[in-house]
């Protein structure tokens, strides 16, 4: 099931969170995942924030600033499982278009947000991480 965040659900998105990212990204040193928690913690309520859950609990999550997907994040044993497609084709069902970033290096993501019928259309660097990524689109 997919609902809307709830305060009490902070812990378990940001420990999926911290997880994926370290999963997706080994390019990137874990010193900036970790240094960036409390950041992170203190943006959530700022954005709409939807998460999937289900008997095992919460197993992913979607944040929404307007049309931009902040991000999509599925915990690492989940992942694969499709959790990731429906979070999308719930916020897909309220929006005309979507954008995003993702790592170029992130080739799993980037062949998922293709899948997802996301376009990219244009490359840019992450000026945190001086890592380049592709900002890519869906229209409906």
């Amino acid at each position: 099931m997919i609902r809307a965040f709830a305060q009490e659900d902070t812990d378990r998105v940001m420990e999926i969170w911290l997880a994926a990212n370290r999963s997706a990204h080994g390019f990137i040193p874990e010193s900036y995942w970790k240094g960036n928690i409390a950041a992170v913690r203190k943006l959530l309520p700022q954005s709409a924030l939807y998460v999937y859950e289900d008997e095992r609990g919460i197993l992913g999550f979607i944040g929404l600033e307007d049309s931009y997907i902040a991000g999509l994040f599925v915990a690492v044993g989940a992942q694969s499982q499709g959790i990731g497609r429906r979070l999308l084709d719930f916020v897909k069902q309220t929006h005309e278009t979507l954008t995003l970033r993702v790592y170029q290096k992130n080739e799993r993501a980037v062949r998922f947000y293709r899948r997802e019928q996301f376009a990219a259309e244009s490359r840019q660097i992450d000026e945190h991480t001086g890592e380049p990524e592709w900002r890519m689109v869906w229209r409906r």
